[in-house]
């Protein structure tokens, strides 16, 4: 369990991967949701870092700008743009997530401004229309970003990247296949941390991370959960949640998670012209509550989760004050018991560890429900 454990207990804002790459001068360009093509970045030598808070407590500095009722993750990010931590950053690309994350940026950007900033504004469904003014939207930020960064991006350097990007989807799917098993090799917290690392590394290093921990947990024997668990809500970069979970005896076998599965979910041939190819791929692809007219199409990606990972119920894990998915929960909820599938809505802090004794009783108790309790 070496090479996962490594990782794990390696998570951190500013990672010694992180710290190499400034070393070497190179540059670093953080972007905030899933809906971002990471190619692009790539494709112009730069690395790609998700923003995260890694359950960061503080938000004193937050809290002068951001309103309580404001989601405690984005407060925890501003917090980590304001007091500094952030600093290594050479630029942000922004994208139209939710209120509160766009809220975030602007107290950010006045308070702290980066070197880089730009806003890709992603369309809300998926149409023809709306690929056409993505595509042009991509168009709009590769420029910004070549001319900024002094930079040339051709289709060449894209589709490379984009070959990468399909080798670490690919292991990635091996990875969750290991979890699946009847006795699962891998479990939801080592995921967690492993995609967690991985949105801090350009794509071939981190698929070397990911074949390694595939090779080295193939072969082994795993051990059988007492409850098959499955996740699904919003940005959840807290792996001690995940470990908390699983002390219980429940094991995540499948999530439908921002920083998990659902950022591996865009595939495409590389034939075409790349922008185009792009933009279809993530739009079409883009499993979140902020796509308003396409709930049926994300329930139906739950459910086939649900069912191939043979799931005996699925928790939906949100912040407080998380619109989207609080809506979105309660669909959920009465759409899978309808297919007989338990479902726990949890709305939590974001951080807060005062949370997690009220949380642990409830998921015993869905635990017991299931049957899979002590």
């Amino acid at each position: 369990m070496s090479v996962s454990l490594g990782v794990q207990e390696q998570a951190a804002i500013l990672t010694d991967y992180v710290v190499d790459w400034k070393d070497r001068g190179g540059k670093v360009l953080a972007y905030t949701c899933v809906s971002m093509p990471i190619e692009i970045i790539e494709a112009a030598g730069l690395l790609p870092y998700r923003l995260k808070a890694l359950g960061h407590p503080d938000t004193y500095l937050a809290d002068g700008e951001l309103s309580p009722l404001n989601c405690s993750f984005c407060r925890s990010c501003l917090q980590l743009g304001m007091d500094g931590t952030y600093n290594f950053l050479d630029g942000i690309i922004e994208s139209n997530g939710c209120d509160h994350m766009r809220v975030m940026f602007e107290n950010w950007r006045r308070v702290n401004e980066p070197g880089f900033f730009h806003y890709l504004k992603v369309p809300h469904f998926f149409g023809e229309d709306s690929l056409e003014y993505f595509e042009g939207e991509l168009e709009l930020l590769k420029e910004a970003i070549c001319e900024h960064f002094s930079v040339e991006v051709s289709d060449a350097d894209l589709t490379a990247a984009m070959e990468r990007q399909q080798e670490v989807r690919r292991m990635f799917r091996e990875l969750c296949s290991l979890r699946r098993r009847e006795r699962p090799a891998v479990n939801g917290s080592e995921v967690l941390a492993l995609t967690i690392n991985g949105s801090s590394m350009r794509s071939e290093d981190f698929l070397e991370v990911l074949s390694g921990v595939v090779e080295e947990r193939e072969g082994a024997p795993g051990e059988t959960p007492r409850a098959r668990l499955m996740l699904c809500g919003a940005a959840t970069d807290e792996v001690k949640w995940f470990e908390e979970i699983e002390r219980m005896g429940g094991l995540i076998v499948a999530d439908a998670q921002c920083f998990g599965a659902r950022a591996f979910c865009q595939d495409y041939d590389t034939g075409g012209d790349p922008l185009r190819v792009l933009a279809e791929s993530y739009l079409a692809n883009l499993f979140c509550p902020r796509m308003y007219t396409e709930y049926d199409k994300r329930r139906d990606f739950i459910l086939q989760t649900a069912r191939r990972a043979n799931v005996e119920g699925v928790i939906v894990l949100y912040n407080k004050f998380c619109d989207l998915h609080g809506v979105d929960a309660v669909l959920l909820r009465r759409d899978l018991a309808e297919e007989g599938i338990p479902v726990l809505i949890l709305e939590k802090e974001y951080s807060a560890r005062a949370d997690i004794g009220r949380v642990k009783t409830r998921i015993q108790a869905f635990m017991e429900r299931i049957g899979g309790g002590a």
